[in-house]
């Protein structure tokens, strides 16, 4: 009788090996004193704050990362799965910072923000990639953003629950439920797919490419989650 167990082999998809390659430095994350007190509450708010001003920083940079991605991009529909994601950073998620940075939930700033090192060097490498790499090295680079944001805020929410029930308005449950939102979930899974439609379009040399710009992102996902709560000024401040 002939074996059918091999017309059963499921296929690993190439955003499944960017995600089980960058395994550590997820787990990594999600160990961080920040998320931890981020999710029961006890995260200092002017810690809070200052994670907003430089997300706030990032998203200006990161829009401008993906529009470079719509404008590369290898058919029209991909161009407009990148250039609505543009919009939305640009218009949803930094208009939620700037609630939360003007609605008096959270302490006032003394000085205008100015980008962290981890938050320059983040957004500085996501837009250099976009513009200079091939197209699916850009891709990768950009996909921690959606799909390690989106991870947080699922744990986060369900963290979290405390938090959200005694005060549906605290500002940490104002980000959490953004993240969480089967919306922004449902863009993740557009931006897996495009990923992997770049991996199955690209050279072997591209997608060893797209492994390492996937891991470096990941890596400053880690870097700028830490350095809100542990601040690296830069030389000489």
């Amino acid at each position: 009788m002939a074996d059918i167990s091999s017309t059963h082999e499921t296929t690993e998809r190439f955003t499944d090996r960017l995600w089980s390659e960058t395994e550590q430095l997820r787990k990594s994350i999600d160990e961080l004193d920040f998320l931890r007190r981020l999710g029961d509450g006890t995260l200092p708010l002017d810690v809070f704050r200052t994670y907003i001003e430089q997300d706030a920083l990032y998203l200006a940079g990161y829009t401008k990362a993906l529009a470079l991605l719509a404008a590369r991009s290898p058919d029209p529909v991909t161009a407009g799965f990148w250039s609505n994601a543009s919009s939305t950073a640009a218009t949803v998620e930094l208009s939620l910072h700037q609630r939360l940075l003007t609605g008096g939930s959270l302490p006032q700033a003394d000085t205008a923000p100015v980008h962290s090192a981890a938050c320059l060097g983040y957004v500085s490498y996501l837009i250099a990639t976009a513009a200079t790499e091939p197209y699916g090295v850009g891709a990768a680079a950009a996909l921690p953003c959606f799909w390690i944001y989106a991870d947080v805020g699922r744990t986060l929410a369900a963290t979290a629950k405390d938090v959200l029930a005694a005060d549906p308005a605290h500002p940490y449950a104002q980000w959490v439920t953004t993240y969480d939102d089967p919306a922004f979930q449902d863009e993740v899974a557009r931006a897996r797919e495009v990923v992997d439609a770049a991996g199955a379009a690209a050279t072997e040399a591209e997608r060893t490419q797209m492994i390492t710009a996937f891991t470096i992102a990941a890596r400053y996902e880690l870097m700028f989650w830490d350095t809100a709560l542990n601040p690296q000024p830069w030389p000489a401040d």
